[in-house]
């Protein structure tokens, strides 16, 4: 999702804006017996939906979090808005301006301090993942020269992101005109896998998720992409900014989690090696 949103500064005036939601402390949660959980829609293999459900990463996450600080997660899901700044204060600090309420937990954050710092209305923590970037190519495609050699490809990626932006407007724009984009990375992949392109650029979590089992009709480059704008990111959790009780209690959640093996089975459910946030402590 960082992909295609900036990071949104200038939060301590939005704070300012009257309708915030009210803190949700540990207690309250616990008395309640129910945790809300905003999770991204039409995010595979994080959340989407699947013969209606929610399935995924995150949803599956977000269950193990709530059974362990012992109530159950009501996950809901919502569309991406134009920078994660504005998810947050739609989904933890304010509430949606048109129907619905803000959530306990935010899931599939990014976690860097200077955005932190930029958004002061949410506590962020327990980063679980690093996420980044890999291109798949079809079997008849050479997936490791030089992306200018890609000219005259059927390139594919999700619209607005940052794999569309290196693909359009890296090596001069020489391969602009042969960019088709999509609405997501899923369906960019899905592309390739039905032999309607010939090679994507996605986030690595999707390209594992996509290639899933195997696949021998798509392969993975494996040498390093020259001049990628980003080198990747870390994921976490966020929480309001005065309900730190729950954040502390979430992160004690997410450490027994990853060390009784619950996250990484979680992981490999959806075929996506669980790597390691850089920040993690």
């Amino acid at each position: 999702m960082i992909g295609r949103r900036g990071f949104l500064a200038g939060a301590l005036a939005s704070a300012l804006l009257p309708g915030a939601a009210a803190a949700v402390s540990f207690n309250k949660v616990k008395a309640a017996g129910v945790m809300r959980v905003a999770v991204y829609r039409d995010f595979a293999p994080w959340s989407w939906r699947q013969d209606g459900r929610l399935v995924g990463i995150d949803v599956d996450f977000a269950e193990a979090l709530a059974k362990a600080i012992g109530v159950r997660a009501e996950l809901v899901d919502f569309m991406a808005d134009e920078d994660v700044g504005d998810d947050l204060r739609n989904m933890i600090w304010r509430g949606p301006l048109i129907g619905g309420s803000a959530a306990d937990l935010m899931m599939h954050v990014p976690y860097d301090r200077a955005f932190s710092l930029a958004n002061d209305r949410a506590v962020f923590l327990a980063p679980y993942y690093r996420e980044g970037f890999q291109m798949a190519c079809g079997v008849d495609t050479d997936c490791e020269v030089a992306p200018p050699q890609l000219k005259g490809k059927r390139l594919v990626a999700e619209l607005d992101s940052i794999p569309d932006f290196y693909l359009s407007g890296s090596f001069g724009g020489v391969l602009r005109s042969d960019v088709q984009h999509l609405t997501s990375g899923d369906a960019a992949l899905t592309a390739v896998k039905e032999g309607k392109a010939d090679a994507v650029l996605a986030t690595r979590a999707q390209v594992e998720h996509a290639l899933m089992g195997g696949n021998t009709k798509v392969k993975v480059r494996h040498g390093p992409l020259p001049a990628l704008p980003s080198p990747g990111w870390d994921v976490g959790l966020a929480v309001k900014d005065d309900s730190r009780d729950l954040g502390d209690a979430l992160e004690r959640a997410v450490a027994g989690l990853q060390k009784d093996g619950t996250l990484a089975a979680i992981f490999a459910k959806y075929g996506v090696t669980p790597k390691p946030a850089l920040s993690a402590g």
